[in-house]
């Protein structure tokens, strides 16, 4: 995700996701006429049960909380992962009275508050570093409980090279154990990105799971191309983590990512809360731009999921 999306890649994703439209309700009777609309198949196939929603890092990045609020309604994505250090302000220094608006905001609206996203990281080999990301976690925890969020979101960036790797993964898995002690106390649920140099490999992400050993600490399946891929599939590393997935995350869906198997993997395990888009930001200033690619994707990620 380094690189702008320029108006040719618009388009070329636009007919993408206009010919997937196309060519793939045959063999679906609809349910209902909602806008998170699911599909049977007529062979048993189970439905989709999971929606779409919106993470603010990339395409959102410089909406107001009012302006994400109105256009996730917009393009009925249903919840939105609200990133630290951008345009919406809902930070932990946010006042009681201003945590009280912003709860009421998205109470009065359809989209939900899924979760914040912090940028707390437990992998790098100083006690104190360690001791302040905990401190910091926390304070995203108490804010999720406040706004309503469902969960905060944490990371591990990588394997420092001065430490043996199993013993990174076990000094993570043990503070995110005491994070995740802290989003229990307060109702809500901690969750991990598959994220960083080699911590985001499945097999290592296993292992963090395991040291954390906590009932609230869940993974986000984060689709990292090509990292999750064994021969092209990304089934042996869904595997490892399904039981701990709490969330996730999907960027490009013309990528050459499996999208339409993990798609089914998802629905095959009944998950049922929500894929976020993590996609590129547009290289165009004009919003309009940005609704349209938004919508192009939506019906791609539609498309993709059905069955």
């Amino acid at each position: 995700m380094d690189k702008p999306i320029n108006r040719r890649q618009l388009l070329g994703s636009s007919a993408a996701a206009l010919a997937a439209t196309a060519v793939s309700g045959a063999g679906y009777a609809a349910q209902t006429t909602s806008p998170a609309r699911e599909y049977v198949r007529r062979d048993g196939i189970p439905p989709r049960r999971f929606k779409l929603g919106l993470v603010t890092y990339n395409l959102a990045k410089d909406w107001d909380l009012p302006t994400i609020i109105q256009r996730c309604q917009e393009l009925h994505l249903e919840a939105v992962e609200l990133r630290t250090g951008q345009k919406h302000g809902v930070e932990p220094d946010l006042s009681k009275t201003q945590r009280q608006e912003v709860r009421k905001r998205f109470a009065d609206s359809p989209v939900v508050l899924w979760g914040l996203g912090s940028t707390c990281q437990f992998h790098e080999p100083d006690p104190a570093a360690v001791a302040r990301n905990i401190e910091e976690a926390k304070r995203f925890i108490e804010l999720a409980h406040d706004v309503g969020a469902r969960g905060v979101k944490v990371r591990p960036n990588g394997l420092p090279k001065e430490v043996s790797p199993d013993k990174t993964l076990e000094q993570i898995g043990r503070s995110l154990h005491t994070c995740g002690q802290a989003a229990a106390d307060m109702g809500v649920e901690l969750w991990v990105e598959v994220h960083g140099s080699g911590t985001c490999l499945p097999p290592n992400m296993r292992k963090i799971m395991d040291a954390a050993d906590h009932p609230n600490v869940g993974a986000i399946w984060n689709s990292n191309y090509p990292s999750d891929l064994v021969d092209g599939s990304v089934e042996a590393g869904f595997k490892l983590l399904a039981d701990k997935i709490k969330s996730v995350h999907i960027n490009e869906l013309t990528c050459g990512y499996p999208y339409r198997e993990l798609f089914d993997l998802l629905r095959n395990r009944g998950y049922d809360r929500y894929t976020l888009i993590e996609a590129q930001s547009l290289a165009s200033p004009d919003p309009q731009d940005t609704l349209r690619f938004a919508r192009y994707y939506a019906a791609l990620w539609d498309a993709l999921s059905r069955a």
